[in-house]
């Protein structure tokens, strides 16, 4: 059976670990955190190597199966990753995969983790994790859900709230759960064993003028260009790093390209997709503006900057991210720019 996210605690206290883990979702923070906490009860077992491979339409699938041949260097266990961003492996990685769960490799854990999940990605590869090791999607939460996480996050960083507060946080972030874990880690700092009211919570929130993904991302998507590529200017001044960056974007752009691709009713596939009533104005206007073929063009472009950031091609991140904000705010004008690296 499928494993929930509050099923983690108790199966990682146990002594030996499942040989497979799947760990999939599009809530991004649910799935690193649970990821991260995976991998640290590894290294309490011993698990001292860790190998990693990012799943793309290139992904040799005999990798996989090497690695599983292959022998430690050291003789220790040994964590082997699988970052599938789609969750579809295609064919010849659900035969990899089904084979790898017939037969783990001894003191070998298999950790694949996806930034996208739903009903459909069940399939044969899914049921074969599933029954040697651990499957665990991870359902974005539901609005009702969001307070009582947010409460329970603050709790852990030794922050107390009131109730009222706890709402009003869950009203500003709109249930983006990446936004909420930044607001809370600050709060933590600015109020300390103070009790956290509405009144504190609006000056905090509100004086908050840094640049940052997820105001970027609202402003392009809601097309205003320049005060869009001016975030991305205060990003680059501050040092920020492409690649959080390129990845909040890429999980944007991957829900313009589901919308603009699902037809019938638009309220529906905004909430099948948790866009929240503030948020749909601004992704209307993308979509009038934009259609599916666009927004896979950015999809590549993001894959592009991806690239040049980790040093797989050649380019300057920054500029193909403000050719990347032009065509995603406005997609007719920007279009040209996509792919002219120069």
């Amino acid at each position: 059976m499928p494993s929930r996210l509050n099923d983690l605690s108790r199966l990682l206290a146990a002594s030996e670990l499942k040989p497979v883990w799947l760990i999939a979702g599009a809530e991004h923070l649910q799935v690193m955190e649970a990821a991260d906490q995976l991998r640290a009860r590894c290294r309490e077992l011993g698990y001292a190597e860790r190998e990693i491979h990012d799943v793309d339409h290139r992904f040799d699938w005999n990798e996989l199966a090497m690695s599983g041949a292959a022998m430690s260097l050291f003789a220790m266990r040994r964590v082997i990753e699988l970052r599938m961003p789609t969750g579809k492996p295609g064919r010849e990685g659900s035969a990899a995969i089904s084979a790898w769960c017939a037969d783990p490799p001894p003191d070998t854990l298999l950790l694949i983790t996806a930034q996208e999940w739903s009903r459909a990605h069940e399939g044969a590869w899914y049921k074969s994790v599933d029954k040697v090791g651990v499957a665990m999607p991870v359902w974005p939460l539901k609005r009702e859900e969001l307070p009582g996480w947010i409460n329970a996050r603050m709790k852990s960083r030794g922050l107390k709230a009131t109730r009222d507060a706890v709402e009003l946080l869950a009203e500003r972030v709109e249930g983006n759960l990446l936004a909420a874990a930044q607001e809370i880690d600050k709060l933590s700092l600015l109020v300390g064993e103070t009790t956290l009211d509405v009144e504190t919570l609006e000056a905090s929130v509100a004086d908050d003028a840094r640049f940052d993904v997820f105001r970027l991302t609202d402003a392009a998507i809601a097309g205003d260009a320049s005060r869009a590529l001016r975030m991305v200017g205060g990003l680059k001044a501050e040092g920020a790093e492409p690649i959080p960056l390129i990845g909040w974007l890429l999980s944007q752009l991957r829900v313009l390209s589901r919308l603009a691709s699902a037809g019938g009713n638009i309220s529906q596939a905004f909430q099948a997709e948790r866009i929240w009533d503030a948020k749909q104005a601004g992704f209307r206007r993308a979509l009038k503006a934009g259609n599916a073929a666009h927004w896979e063009r950015c999809i590549v472009q993001a894959g592009l900057i991806d690239r040049i950031s980790k040093g797989r091609a050649q380019g300057d991140a920054w500029r193909e991210i403000e050719r990347l904000i032009s065509a995603i705010a406005s997609p007719r004008a920007g279009a040209d720019l996509l792919g002219a690296q120069s």
